[in-house]
């Protein structure tokens, strides 16, 4: 179960469906459909971001995978027991995930990675089962506001009971001892201004798998 739309080509979202024929035209070896969840159902951890990247995920089928993002996340995951093999930004580089599950808030890459409002409504069907299936789900780690906003309404919660705050943790009375981590998303944009620092997210990891050990 990868929990993406039925088909690749799915038509949910006509805006969406527009960008990914004209993205066909430009760049036919992409993937360019819904992309598929990263790691196992059975993780203690979800970690949601925003939707595919142009030449990342949408290209490769994994999110984060040949993009800025992941050359933050990747690694640090790896450093922290959290991943094995060497991320080397493809889809078969055998780089593997351990108790973690990666996903985005939209499955299909959207025009200047910005979802609508109604594209966000539209694909939290996935997410919202994503989550009601991860049996041992202790953790979601939200990576920037539309992350955060998307599994609150996933997990039909009002935004005034978590407001988004870097390194906040937060107690969600949907699912017994499951706790939402906020940060500031790994993209190059983050990192070059200073936002976010790669040892800021690296605390954000660490806290994770001090609470996952206890």
């Amino acid at each position: 179960m990868d929990f993406t739309p039925p088909q690749k080509e799915c038509d949910l979202c006509p805006r969406l469906c527009a960008y990914r024929k004209k993205n066909r035209e430009k760049y036919p070896h992409y993937h360019n459909g819904p992309v598929t969840p990263f790691g196992d159902l059975s993780a203690e951890i979800l970690i949601v971001g925003l939707a595919p990247g142009l030449n990342g995920a949408n290209q490769t089928n994994r999110p984060f995978t040949n993009d800025y993002a992941g050359d933050v996340l990747y690694p640090i995951l790896k450093k922290y027991g959290f991943a094995q093999g060497e991320y080397e930004k493809r889809k078969d580089d055998g780089y593997k995930l351990l108790n973690v599950r990666i996903t985005n808030a939209v499955r299909c890459v959207p025009p200047e990675n910005k979802p609508t409002t109604e594209e966000e409504k539209t694909c939290r069907q996935f997410l919202i089962k994503e989550i009601a299936a991860m049996s041992n789900l202790k953790i979601i780690l939200c990576l920037g506001t539309i992350s955060h906003k998307n599994v609150l309404q996933a997990l039909g919660l009002k935004q005034s009971y978590a407001k988004f705050k870097h390194g906040e943790l937060y107690a969600l009375p949907a699912r017994q001892q499951l706790t939402l981590i906020d940060s500031y998303h790994t993209s190059r944009y983050n990192i070059n201004t200073g936002v976010l620092t790669y040892e800021m997210f690296e605390e954000i990891i660490k806290k994770i798998k001090g609470l996952i050990n206890q």
